[in-house]
């Protein structure tokens, strides 16, 4: 039995970052060794096992064998002759395709591997040098999930490039309809996790180039090539816009609903007729129907399909706030459910600050819209509304009246707040 520190962590360890999960690879045992041992089975399709005090993954060495499309459709081998190197090349990628014996990882830090301990016999040591996503054999072609790890690994490492040959091998499994096969959840984890990279544009970059974003998120596709005013924003084209607007959502740390909302925010500008070019009038109503149609196929956490939907309806509205007077931004406020949830109403205004400034040359641009949008909310939740109930309730006032008044008292109160907003 030999054990084998493997993939992740000995490529960041290679790379000097911090190794946050260590994955284990066990050669010539058995499941009933394992247990023996003290292990936890964990695993559901292949034996994996819980180390009884790290409790790090430790599986079985394997093989896999295609069955069927998709994600599921695997057969896998798991017997003690399977070895190392049968193992590393079932992995997608050379530089995921090193190993190390856990007995030099043990006598050393992990983050200063001993070259002459590592074990790559696929060229993954090149590969990082190089700065490359390099597929490890053809087998790279049965699991389309394999895409979408790629364009991830493009968000976090974003001086890496894809080989072409692998390119091509990606977009010859679009073509042949490998990626119509991936389960919506699994398309979700690795969206929402790639979005949460350093440089998420390069996410949509690598799956728009291999054709996977035609599949899986054609409202986004089809934005490039759509013309915006230049006087608004200076890229003009709006795929390019969306991915500065991405990016800047990293860049001011953003938590994945403000950046899911950032994806989605203009996706009904791609059904702006051609006539009506550059303009886009009525695109948030009709980016809202577009955005609900993506969460239901993608089966996006309500938190995340929320915020989009609000920030795809008033992104417009948020933006031109700026010339509301206080009767307009209570409006705005309420449409936002802004006193129920202002935290999320706090998230739409990041998403549309990195909107804002997700534009060639306005990068460094101030967002007044945001603190004056927030200290409307403040200024109106001093309200006392249940006072004001009670009080209607007393002269025999019904629900709508009561809410009218507590409407016009809000009103009143972001107007004494800035007197020339008026009411």
């Amino acid at each position: 039995m030999q054990i084998y520190l493997v993939g992740g962590a000995v490529r960041d360890a290679l790379l000097g970052l911090p190794v946050q999960d260590r994955d284990w690879v066990v050669v010539g045992a058995t499941p009933e060794a394992m247990v023996a041992l003290g292990y936890l089975p964990v695993g559901r399709d292949f034996p994996v096992f819980l180390h009884p005090q790290t409790h790090e993954e430790y599986a079985l060495a394997r093989t896999e064998r295609k069955t069927a499309r998709g994600y599921h459709g695997f057969a896998f081998h798991t017997t003690p002759d399977v070895t190392l190197e049968q193992d590393l090349a079932r992995r997608d990628l050379t530089i995921n395709s090193i190993a190390v014996n856990a007995d030099a990882v043990m006598a050393s830090s992990p983050f200063h591997l001993n070259p002459k301990a590592l074990i790559d016999p696929y060229g993954g040591q090149r590969d990082l040098r190089s700065k490359t996503f390099r597929h490890v054999t053809e087998a790279f072609r049965e699991d389309p999930v394999r895409i979408l790890r790629v364009a991830r690994f493009a968000a976090r490492f974003a001086d890496f490039h894809v080989a072409p040959e692998t390119m091509r091998l990606m977009q010859d499994m679009v073509g042949h309809g490998e990626v119509d096969a991936l389960v919506a959840e699994r398309v979700w984890q690795e969206l929402a996790r790639g979005l949460m990279e350093n440089t998420p544009s390069r996410l949509f970059e690598v799956l728009r180039d291999c054709g996977a974003l035609r599949v899986l998120l054609p409202e986004v596709d089809r934005l490039w090539g759509v013309p915006q005013p230049a006087q608004h924003h200076p890229e003009v084209d709006t795929g390019v816009h969306l991915m500065l607007v991405l990016d800047m959502s990293a860049r001011l740390g953003a938590p994945l609903p403000v950046r899911f909302a950032c994806l989605m925010h203009d996706l009904g500008k791609g059904t702006t007729p051609a006539d009506a070019l550059p303009r886009h009038i009525g695109h948030e109503e009709r980016g809202v129907k577009l955005v609900k149609s993506v969460c239901a196929r993608l089966r996006v956490p309500a938190e995340c399909r929320e915020l989009a939907e609000v920030v795809a309806r008033e992104h417009g509205n948020i933006h031109r706030s700026g010339d509301f007077q206080a009767a307009a931004l209570v409006r705005l406020l309420e449409r936002c459910d802004a006193f129920r949830k202002p935290q999320r109403f706090a998230d739409a205004l990041l998403a549309c600050e990195c909107d804002a400034r997700g534009r060639l040359g306005l990068e460094q641009s101030a967002y007044p819209q945001r603190e004056r949008l927030l200290g409307a909310l403040a200024a109106a939740q001093q309200v006392a509304t249940n006072s004001i109930a009670e009080h209607a309730q007393s002269t025999g006032a019904t629900g709508p009246k009561i809410g009218e008044m507590i409407h016009q008292a809000r009103v009143a109160a972001v107007a004494a707040r800035w007197p020339a907003a008026g009411a």
